[in-house]
């Protein structure tokens, strides 16, 4: 049996939280160059989109570079940044988090997720950090 935990006690997480948040930078990064794109539809920006792939092709770099129990805790922090799970129910996150993986992408997952890199803060911000303190 394990340990209670302190309330104040973060969790282990099983993900550096820099790794975390370069992941939700890139995301966020995306989803600003995607908004960026809706407004200006008539100007076509050919460096913009370069961008975008690059920024694409890191995201799956970095996390496909992750061991399965990492990509595991990412994808459950987006989860519960979504409300999907509580900071209580972590290792429900994890196994959820887990089986969805073992059935398709998790760098696939996360770039389809809408406002992914800010569900990944707000996950974090769940379990009292801050993505804007996370050194990089």
């Amino acid at each position: 049996m394990m340990a209670e935990q302190d309330e104040d006690e973060t969790p282990e997480l099983g993900i550096p939280l820099e790794t975390v948040a370069t992941i939700a930078d890139l995301l966020n990064a995306l989803e600003d160059d995607d908004l960026d794109e809706d407004e200006d539809l008539d100007e076509e920006d050919e460096d913009d989109a370069e961008d975008e792939d690059v920024n694409e092709e890191l995201v799956e770099e970095l996390v496909n570079e992750l061991s399965e129990p990492e990509q595991a805790a990412l994808v459950a922090l987006a989860l519960v940044g979504r409300g999907d799970h509580e900071p209580e129910e972590w290792a429900e996150a994890v196994k959820a988090a887990a089986l969805r993986n073992a059935k398709s992408d998790p760098a696939q997952y996360l770039l389809g997720l809408e406002g992914a890199g800010y569900l990944l803060g707000e996950g974090l911000a769940a379990f009292g950090i801050s993505l804007d303190e996370i050194e990089r």
